[in-house]
């Protein structure tokens, strides 16, 4: 209201003020031009420069899909999926549902950077990131299993609370494999099919459950295509997300253990991350020679990747820790 009673104050300056030169008083219009977009919750003006909640449904796809293509190498079926999944949601203005993936695979093999470069599609500054985007580390935030009672009242207050400041909220849960059990079961009202509840509406947040539960059956799937001389382009991604969802509700080393919103089928794509092989890894090199400003050296991306591709052991065909310890390699060598 105060910001209306200033606005109307100079748009009435030229009629009670007529000796304000025309410089002066276009400066004021502007100025209040300015004061009213940083202030309005819907303002073009404020989403530029200041945090502001995505509700206009702004995630770039194309941008999205360029840089997953060029930044996430040797997971085509990952990739395809998360643009689908996040193309359908974005286009839908009323989602029935939040949108909810569940990311598996060993570890290094791109879950968390895929996570990462959807954050900063959807929020593009650090600012409304930091505000927007919502990071649980199962180890981290939830250590201690006898106290999942006060946990899943926090985890519940968090999300409420949260998507109640912006419906386009982002939530990632890390280490999956980590949480204590049936904690997760506690946001299942919250990714249910609600209009609302309480007056919140949950339909546009987007929930990513990063495992490594489920890697080992991912790769026998992979080497045994490789096996019978098939490319892992052949790999089914129907096959894979059914054993997948059979696989972590029936491990009691998942997160997903028993857990309701399996069977309530709450979980959206079960993605699966498939092994890193020699020539992917040797991307990976290159691009962190790239990032610290190396030269590309041919004989140390070699050197590097062969001494990284260990499984199995008579082959010798994957990674078994991905591109997880390119950087550390790469500082050692250089």
């Amino acid at each position: 209201m105060k910001l209306l009673n200033v606005a109307g104050f100079f748009a009435l300056a030229p009629t009670l003020v007529p000796a304000l030169e025309p410089i002066t008083t276009s400066l004021a219009f502007c100025g209040a031009a300015v004061m009213w977009q940083l202030f309005s919750p819907a303002s073009w003006l404020k989403c530029r420069f200041l945090e502001c909640c995505n509700m206009k449904d702004t995630l770039d796809i194309p941008a999205l899909q360029m840089v997953l293509e060029q930044k996430v190498f040797g997971q085509h079926l990952a990739t395809q999926v998360v643009l689908k999944a996040l193309s359908a949601h974005s286009r839908d203005k009323q989602p029935r549902k939040p949108l909810v993936m569940s990311f598996h695979g060993w570890t290094g093999t791109g879950k968390s950077f895929v996570s990462k470069i959807i954050a900063r599609n959807l929020y593009q500054s650090h600012e409304a990131r930091r505000s927007f985007v919502h990071q649980f580390d199962a180890v981290l935030h939830f250590p201690h299993a006898e106290h999942i009672k006060q946990y899943k009242e926090q985890l519940q207050n968090w999300i409420r609370g949260n998507v109640s400041v912006c419906p386009r909220s982002l939530f990632i849960f890390s280490e999956m494999d980590q949480m204590p059990h049936g904690l997760i079961d506690s946001i299942m009202p919250y990714l249910s099919h609600r209009e609302a509840i309480n007056g919140i509406y949950y339909g546009k947040a987007i929930f990513l459950f990063l495992n490594n539960a489920g890697g080992d059956k991912i790769t026998e799937v992979a080497l045994d295509h490789w096996r019978r001389q098939k490319g892992r382009e052949e790999i089914p991604l129907t096959d894979l997300q059914s054993m997948l969802s059979a696989e972590i509700f029936n491990n009691r080393n998942s997160g997903f253990w028993n857990s309701k919103l399996i069977q309530k089928n709450l979980v959206d794509y079960f993605i699966p991350f498939l092994p890193l092989e020699y020539k992917h890894v040797k991307k990976c090199i290159q691009e962190e020679l790239h990032y610290q400003g190396h030269q590309e050296d041919e004989d140390l991306i070699i050197k590097i990747a062969l001494a990284m591709s260990d499984y199995p052991n008579e082959d010798r065909i994957y990674s078994s820790k991905g591109c997880k310890t390119v950087a550390s390699k790469v500082n050692l060598d250089t």
